[in-house]
């Protein structure tokens, strides 16, 4: 059943990607000749006036054909993607994008309606179990900036780099404030039958209460997070902290969603869970379609800006078809990569 639900969802958030291109591009009179939800044989479709709208048999995937979007004819059409002026074209570029992450928003925005309140950094107490307290320790009051340079603004920042510190086995270190300075403090692991330990647990923090300001503020908190935690597992990946087996393609992303929902309680929470790590995937697609990578949305945007440069200063225009050459490129190395990575989640499916 979750699997069904998790292919269901990474094709919505494919769909709401394409659907940002084909909205934006309709918008600015580029003529669209198909609109597909999913990849290979049509298995539904009607003829618009312009347009034809399909749906295919693969749910991975999708796209947004429009006129001339890669190549100019010998006397292109005045409404063809190539034909219109350059900020016209990195818009639609970037709409695709810029929908999965208002889509991720909203559905953040959606999810915390029924939220009690929001943890917050700011310590309210410390148990007795906590075995450092005084002026030169954690106090009732202070309140956690950031942990290793990371900034914390809800307790979901807290806890998320603190496991991630300790899961790689990097030390510690608290920014907090108190009274308006902010001071550095570093926690050692307690011994307890020869492990080590982080009793970080016996600390409590204030709440937060829910208003419209603080759940919009909280949605937009936690979208901004999504795209910081990408950028994190970039910088893990630079370190060595993590490679190229930790990446996840498709049957991965849907893997995990069916464990997301497999780990909680009832249904309800587990369709909330997934619609959440959802989200948090829709991000993800759109930050990596945005990056400067030739045949992702971002490289396209990058090559329109030094095509204008380019043709700035050499006054003359730069022929598409180097554009072509380099994006087949590009895709064939992303191929290899994709290639790789439904390798490893095979790997890890089968448990080898």
């Amino acid at each position: 059943m979750f699997i069904v639900i998790g292919i269901l969802a990474f094709g919505i958030i494919i769909a709401i990607h394409e659907l940002g291109h084909f909205i934006l591009a309709k918008a600015l009179g580029v003529k669209v000749n198909e609109f597909a939800v999913g990849m290979g044989p049509k298995i539904l479709w009607k003829q618009g006036k312009e347009t034809l709208y399909s749906l295919r048999v693969l749910p991975f995937g999708g796209f947004c054909t429009m006129e001339g979007e890669h190549e100019e004819g010998e006397e292109p059409d005045p409404r063809s993607f190539l034909s219109q002026k350059r900020w016209k074209r990195i818009v639609i570029l970037a709409a695709g994008s810029v929908f999965n992450i208002l889509a991720a928003f909203i559905i953040v925005l959606a999810l915390t309606l029924g939220m009690q309140g929001f943890g917050s950094t700011t310590v309210s107490n410390v148990t007795d179990m906590f075995p450092e307290l005084g002026p030169s320790e954690i106090m009732a009051g202070d309140r956690i900036v950031a942990i290793n340079g990371e900034r914390t603004f809800y307790h979901d920042d807290f806890a998320m780099f603190l496991n991630l510190n300790l899961t790689v086995g990097n030390p510690v270190v608290f920014t907090m404030e108190r009274d308006g300075v902010l001071f550095e403090y570093k926690r050692a692991p307690v011994i307890v039958d020869g492990e080590e330990h982080f009793r970080y647990h016996d600390l409590r923090f204030e709440i937060i209460e829910p208003s419209i300001l603080n759940n919009l503020q909280f949605a937009a908190y936690r979208t901004f997070n999504f795209i910081r935690m990408i950028r994190v597992s970039v910088m893990m990946m630079i370190s060595g902290d993590a490679g190229v087996r930790d990446m996840a393609g498709p049957v991965g992303i849907v893997s995990a969603m069916h464990d997301v929902g497999q780990q909680a309680p009832n249904f309800g929470a587990a369709l909330l869970s997934i619609i959440h790590f959802a989200a948090f995937i829709g991000v993800n697609v759109a930050v990596v379609n945005l990056l400067p990578i030739p045949a992702m949305d971002g490289g396209r945007i990058l090559f329109t800006v030094l095509s204008w440069i380019i043709e700035k200063i050499s006054r003359r225009p730069l022929d598409p078809k180097y554009e072509g050459y380099i994006n087949t490129g590009a895709m064939v190395l992303l191929i290899g990569l994709m290639v790789l990575v439904l390798y490893n989640d095979i790997v890890r499916l089968a448990g080898w």
